[in-house]
């Protein structure tokens, strides 16, 4: 399934408005913010249909997934948008990760937890903003806000800038950041404890794919917050900065930027991260920037590339170069 689904589920006294466009969406907040009640409508909804008084609007059916057989209900459910409410352990599983790997649906799990075995976007981690009053004579709206931002920046030029990569896009900012000591973290899941073993010190930059960044920007945002040494830059990835950049210059891979939901396939990538390397591999296949992942092409490294590359960085990082 691919595309962005506009979502109204709605009673007599409550209305849920927005828009999903990854296979993984997730909505946190404490606890009396209308989560629960959301996967309670969808619930009653499946269960009894419009007699309830529930409306749903959406372009493919929305379902409810929970309890011990969670397994053979998702089973049954194909090109759908399953919600699956906190309380359902099963979504930190990796017996649920490898379920939904490749699955035709879009899945939106209310959770408090970071769930380290799914590859989330910062960007669709939402909460729930409502307006209106439950006593009133009008419903009570509700809409989704994102939480996070793929960017902090700071006044402060960084001495030392973290990337999570340790192939391609490290070498590349490596090179571009000449000047500036770059550490590889070699993963995601790292970046954190580096942050906070206190051997980094001074101003720093964290350099990370957002695209599948979800599960540890809890644990980070929270450490980093109010703390003016540490920025953020957490772009969709590596391989979307070239392919963003006017380095290859290819009016199809602008289309396709332009609104990425419509053409990345959630059976076919777990993330927009893995698509976003395909796309670039198959656009360079046959030039001189032909790109792996492992090793990073050379010709990305001379200065034209470099400054082709570089032009959309915020400014933070440019002043780095």
């Amino acid at each position: 399934m691919k595309g962005r689904y506009h979502i109204i589920v709605q009673s007599s006294h409550l209305k849920y408005e927005f828009d999903i466009i990854r296979n993984i969406t997730i909505i946190k907040g404490d606890s009396a913010t209308g989560k629960t009640t959301l996967a309670e409508l969808i619930r009653e909804y499946t269960l009894n249909g419009t007699d309830t008084g529930i409306t749903i609007s959406c372009d493919v059916p929305c379902r409810l997934l929970e309890g011990n057989t969670w397994a053979e209900q998702l089973s049954l459910i194909n090109d759908s948008i399953v919600f699956i409410d906190e309380g359902n352990s099963f979504v930190s599983s990796n017996e649920f990760a490898s379920a939904i790997k490749g699955s035709s649906n879009y899945y939106v799990i209310i959770t408090r937890e970071s769930l380290h075995s799914l590859p989330y976007s910062v960007t669709e981690i939402y909460g729930i903003h409502s307006s209106g009053k439950y006593n009133s004579l009008e419903p009570v709206y509700h809409e989704l806000y994102k939480i996070y931002s793929s960017e902090k920046a700071t006044s402060s030029k960084p001495d030392t800038v973290i990337v999570e990569d340790s192939n391609s896009g490290y070498e590349f900012f490596d090179t571009l950041f000449k000047n500036t000591k770059c550490i590889s973290a070699k993963g995601r899941d790292n970046i954190f404890s580096l942050l906070t073993d206190g051997n980094i010190t001074g101003n720093i930059l964290v350099i990370a794919d957002g695209a599948a960044f979800g599960a540890p920007m809890s644990n980070i945002h929270s450490f980093v917050e109010n703390k003016d040494n540490i920025s953020l830059y957490l772009p969709e990835s590596f391989e979307w900065l070239i392919l963003d950049s006017v380095l290859l210059d290819n009016s199809d891979v602008r289309k396709i930027l332009s609104a990425p939901e419509d053409h990345i396939d959630s059976e076919n990538y777990f993330s927009w991260e893995r698509y976003f390397t395909h796309l670039l591999i198959e656009k360079t296949e046959d030039s001189y920037l032909k790109y792996t992942k492992a090793k990073l092409n050379p010709a990305y490294l001379h200065e034209k590339s470099l400054n082709a590359i570089s032009q959309k960085l915020p400014k933070l990082l440019l002043d780095l170069i």
